[in-house]
């Protein structure tokens, strides 16, 4: 069994993320995947927890951990991952292929400050970001 995530961007870079098991989304175009889920996408602004400046992305945590992400521009630009995510949002010519891997990173880091690390799978291949779970620190 495999898993994957299929990210759906949007022009004004808000996006989705849709897990793909076993490659099933594998030949469904991004408009179509686009289309599914039009209605659960639309949300008020949020405005950071921290200072009150609206949020570029607020996003619940991995299952089971019960963490809230918040991807704040004032708040969150000084740590490197944080930035350049920060950065890929106010881009207007978005790289789409690099998405998936700037949120890994801010997610990455945002769980870290919350305490969580990324734990390999005992039959994990390295460098397999869709395979890694995230577990309280000091355990794994």
């Amino acid at each position: 069994m495999s898993f994957t995530w299929r990210y759906v961007v949007r022009p004004n870079g808000s996006f989705r993320r849709v897990g793909n098991l076993n490659g099933s989304l594998d030949n469904v175009y991004d408009e179509e995947l686009a289309r599914l889920g039009q209605d659960d996408d639309e949300q008020p602004e949020r405005p950071c927890s921290r200072c009150g400046t609206l949020l570029l992305l607020d996003w619940h945590g991995p299952l089971m951990t019960g963490v809230w992400m918040e991807l704040c521009p004032a708040c969150d630009a000084d740590r490197p991952a944080d930035h350049a995510f920060i950065q890929w949002h106010r881009d207007t010519d978005r790289d789409r292929k690099a998405l998936p891997q700037l949120f890994e990173d801010w997610e990455t880091g945002t769980m870290h400050a919350q305490g969580w690390v990324r734990a390999p799978q005992p039959d994990d291949q390295p460098g397999s970001p869709a395979h890694l779970r995230l577990v309280p620190r000091g355990h794994g």
